[in-house]
């Protein structure tokens, strides 16, 4: 929806269409329902973007794009204008697309004939361990890289499934009614990561004003990237020059 983007793990978003269906607890104080609400717009109706569809395009410079941060990349109702969304993606490989999905069950039949696009990051949100079953959808999708969002985190994650996943971010929910998040969850998962080798991304601890929780953990910040990519690169580094990954295949 914008070039730039406050999310700390990416540097744009772009929303090609907005509004969405609650699925699970962690939508319950879902962002994007309070804005749509504030403007007097339904967040449950699903809608085409009239003026954002096409921004990747004139993007020239590389950028990580979350994409669809006010809806679900695969909701059925956006059926009808995804093809011209992967023809964005397709058209614009200077682009890291971040493809974050609360309903992973629905990716397998709404891919391109083309996959697995190499621009493409495919990841779940996972918010306690009932929903464990998104992390193994998922590993069945070959894909250029696997993520994980535990955010809002709502539980510990014990035994948390780390194969196939090449990037975990934790966060706290925020804002009203926000429901809180323990330390010691946050440690457990920190510590899975490092003996699992998979970087570790603390997005923040959240509360009902998230600019006053931060995002330190034991004394410093954990903002690692895939690949050994800093967050936030300067705008003159080029993610051509980033070392390649490799494509993984499902149950990888």
């Amino acid at each position: 929806m914008a070039w730039a983007s406050g999310i700390e793990w990416t540097e744009a978003t772009w929303n090609p269409w907005h509004g969405c269906k609650r699925v699970s607890p962690g939508c319950a104080h879902c962002y994007m329902y309070r804005e749509k609400r504030r403007y007097g717009q339904e967040p449950s109706a699903v809608v085409r973007s009239r003026t954002t569809f096409d921004s990747p395009l004139r993007w020239r410079e590389p950028r990580l794009i979350f994409t669809c941060s006010w809806s679900d990349f695969f909701i059925g109702e956006a059926d009808g204008w995804r093809q011209e969304a992967w023809d964005v993606i397709r058209a614009t490989p200077q682009h890291r697309y971040q493809i974050l999905t609360k309903r992973p069950d629905q990716i397998a039949s709404r891919l391109p004939g083309d996959w697995p696009l190499e621009n493409v990051w495919l990841g779940v949100s996972v918010e306690n361990p009932r929903f464990y079953w998104r992390i193994a959808s998922l590993r069945q999708v070959q894909c250029r890289l696997r993520f994980l969002s535990l955010e809002p985190l709502l539980a510990p994650m014990p035994s948390l499934p780390l194969e196939g996943i090449s990037w975990v971010i934790v966060g706290g929910e925020s804002g009203p009614g926000c429901r809180p998040m323990r330390a010691d969850w946050v440690r457990d998962i920190r510590q899975r990561c490092i003996a699992a080798g998979v970087p570790f991304f603390f997005k923040q601890w959240g509360g009902p004003r998230k600019d006053l929780g931060g995002r330190m953990l034991d004394g410093r910040t954990w903002g690692e990237m895939p690949g050994g990519r800093p967050a936030r690169m300067p705008r003159t580094s080029r993610r051509q020059d980033w070392p390649p990954l490799p494509v993984l295949s499902p149950s990888a």
